[in-house]
């Protein structure tokens, strides 16, 4: 009886060096992670002598509005926060839908070639034609500078695509299907009445990782885009950043006003930053206790 109580405290002993162990290194794990955030909230706020100094650890210093003020004086971040929300609920709606049905129809036993098709779209995650040849595609179709090419570009993603097929595979059972058909449920009603509110996890999972992906997004309208007026908010920042930088390098400018740009414009990177990803990061809570399970879910492969 003694051995046994023995163990039992050995084997409590081990566990709970084992929790400490593990707490320790995610709470390093988490500081890692978030103190750079941290740090770009921070130094947004703080003086742009203190932050260029390297004396800014924890607090913000000298405490200034001079990056946002420079921001949102430029009355064209207004037309690029209305064209990034534009094409990010557009493109979250079309792209969500889109592998949605992709994800489901390859999912389906009963799907005709689905092995050829997946490898095809597997084929085009490691090759493409390139930037030449899509840019003359695009422009074959008419669809240069205009607000439906931002929306249509990025809306499916193979991967996402896998993801929802491995999910609906793992979390739709056959049985069900079968016994829909029996009621005279056809694939179309299936899939609307059943399969999308069995889905929740997955649809939480794809609209941010879609909608993230629209937010971020720049280089597609830096590459088809020539009217200011339907630049995205990123290309609106990177112009704001670009003319603070001239000013600061301008050789005929004044030499204190250039020196004070140049000092400016690491805090107005920081709050550039702040700018782009605030919004982003509050739609994240509303949808993280979905975020774990539909990914987890869709990640394993059965």
């Amino acid at each position: 009886m003694d051995n046994i109580s023995h163990k039992k405290k050995r084997t409590a002993w081990d566990d709970c060096l084992f929790s400490i162990i593990i707490n320790v290194l995610l709470i390093a794990a988490v500081v890692v992670v978030a103190y750079p955030v941290y740090f770009i909230l921070v130094a947004s706020f703080s003086d742009p002598t203190i932050v260029n100094s390297g004396d800014l650890l924890f607090y913000p210093k000298g405490f200034t509005l001079t990056g946002y003020k420079t921001v949102f004086k430029n009355q064209d971040i207004w037309t690029g926060y209305k064209n990034t929300i534009f094409y990010t609920v557009c493109g979250t709606i079309l792209g969500t839908m889109a592998v949605l049905m992709a994800g489901y129809a390859l999912s389906r036993k009963d799907l005709r070639g689905r092995g050829i098709i997946m490898k095809l779209f597997v084929f085009t995650m490691y090759f493409s034609g390139g930037l030449i040849p899509f840019f003359l595609t695009v422009k074959s179709y008419g669809l240069l500078d205009s607000r439906l090419l931002m929306v249509i570009l990025g809306s499916v993603s193979v991967y996402n695509i896998i993801v929802v097929r491995t999910f609906m595979q793992n979390s739709i059972p056959e049985e069900l299907f079968d016994a829909a058909t029996i009621d005279g449920c056809g694939n179309g009603r299936f899939f609307f009445r059943i399969v999308l509110p069995l889905s929740k996890a997955i649809i939480a999972v794809m609209i941010l990782y879609i909608a993230v992906s629209y937010w971020n997004s720049y280089f597609n309208a830096m590459i088809f885009l020539t009217d200011d007026d339907k630049y995205p908010l990123q290309l609106v920042l990177r112009q704001i950043l670009l003319t603070t930088s001239a000013g600061a390098n301008n050789v005929n400018a004044d030499p204190e006003i250039a020196a004070e740009l140049q000092n400016a414009v690491s805090v107005i990177k920081y709050s550039i930053i702040i700018v782009v990803t605030g919004p982003i990061l509050c739609l994240y809570p509303f949808i993280q206790k979905y975020f774990t399970q539909g990914v987890m879910i869709g990640a394993v492969k059965g």
